[in-house]
């Protein structure tokens, strides 16, 4: 068993927080706060023990120079500010000597956040590539490392992985709160909910969650991939011809428990006020992008999810984000809302389609971490939690 945050003495030390201040942000503010507000119970536990925090964070993919204006940690400073009624010290570089000067005037129960820590993969992926020197840095700051980053969990890297290895360290009580409903026994019939865009992103797991689940209920863009492997005409769907013969495998090998679209709703483009179609699988005309599941999908996949009792859900089963192609998520959450079923939704977009749309009280737990909630169902190590200490 990991230790937490509880388990240490805080008091009067420089406590680092690895947190997952990975939001949405469009011309300069913050569209889903939601991974914010899920840092707060740590960093306020922090703050009530008298520790000096200095919270981390990355934000996007940073590959070069233009992205560090697109993804300054700046606007998650303010909003801390905030939601922590008290000044969050925001420091717009991620190592040297302002980072440095603004640690050593900290006192008890101050708070720093420092620029994204993806900056430092503009000096040879350093960040993302786990460069032991500048996890042993970022350590030489603190005196102890609390790891509430649940979304980068399954990622090695110099701000988790890194900064671990030098230090004292245990997880928050959002990491805390993740690991014990990913662990949490599944009563049957279990049923897991797939969508998104690419197989080729969910490959190892679509096969360790169709051999423990009951049934796999598959939406989204990849489903075109599984209804071309079952010899349709997606038309102009989304395809990915080099995992065909992956999908035709694993159809036939669980071909009692993978259930896919029936009918879909198509259009010509990809854009708000577009003239759309409902079609049967066996319908999709060649000039027709697939971009929903269709009412009578939506009814079908009803039966097996009004029947279980333990249901995971990862990736949105349309292109939610245009009000044409949102009816499928939004009536799939309706229903898993109204279940007797443990409820678990596997982060990312199917996490903020959940709570925009207003579900955020109606599912048993919506994670912070797509990916990392996938590979710890699926069973493989999470080197962010690997290398936290033991009771």
């Amino acid at each position: 068993m990991k230790k937490t945050i509880k388990d240490l003495d805080l008091k009067g030390k420089k406590v680092i927080i690895r947190c997952d201040f990975n939001v949405p942000i469009k011309n300069g503010r913050i569209t889903d706060d939601n991974r914010i507000k899920e840092s707060l119970r740590t960093i306020k536990y922090a703050i009530r023990h008298s520790a000096k925090i200095i919270l981390i964070s990355h934000l996007g993919r940073v590959k070069t120079l233009e992205d560090k204006d697109k993804y300054s940690l700046k606007p998650v400073a303010l909003r801390l500010s905030e939601l922590l009624n008290r000044k969050v010290i925001f420091v717009d570089d991620y190592k040297g000597k302002k980072v440095e000067n603004a640690i050593d005037k900290m006192k008890n129960r101050s708070v720093v956040l420092l620029e994204n820590t993806r900056f430092a993969d503009l000096d040879g992926n350093k960040e993302s590539g786990n460069d032991k020197a500048l996890g042993k840095y970022w350590a030489s700051l603190g005196d102890i490392f609390i790891n509430e980053a649940f979304g980068t969990a399954h990622r090695s890297h110099a701000s988790n992985v890194g900064i671990a290895s030098n230090l004292p360290s245990a997880i928050g009580f959002l990491m805390e709160k993740e690991i014990k409903f990913l662990s949490l026994k599944i009563k049957r019939p279990y049923t897991v909910v797939l969508g998104g865009a690419k197989v080729s992103d969910k490959i190892g797991v679509i096969n360790a969650l169709a051999a423990k689940a009951d049934y796999v209920l598959i939406g989204g863009a990849m489903a075109f991939t599984f209804l071309k492997a079952s010899g349709f005409n997606v038309g102009g769907s989304l395809v990915q011809t080099d995992e065909i013969d992956y999908c035709y495998d694993v159809l036939n090998k669980y071909e009692d428990k993978i259930v896919l679209p029936i009918d879909v709703v198509t259009a010509k483009e990809i854009k708000s006020g577009v003239k759309t179609n409902l079609r049967f699988v066996n319908e999709i005309e060649e000039d027709e992008i697939g971009l929903d599941i269709g009412r009578g999908t939506i009814k079908v996949f009803k039966q097996y999810l009004d029947d279980s009792k333990t249901i995971f859900w990862n990736g949105p089963v349309g292109y939610f984000e245009l009000s044409e192609f949102s009816l499928g998520t939004k009536m799939l959450l309706d229903i898993v809302s109204k279940t007797s079923a443990t409820t678990i939704i596997g982060g990312g977009d199917t996490g903020s389609a959940a709570i925009n749309m207003g579900y955020q009280d109606k599912i048993t737990h919506i994670s912070t971490g797509g990916g990392a909630s996938l590979k710890y169902l699926e069973g493989k190590e999470l080197p962010g939690i690997d290398v936290i200490d033991e009771k």
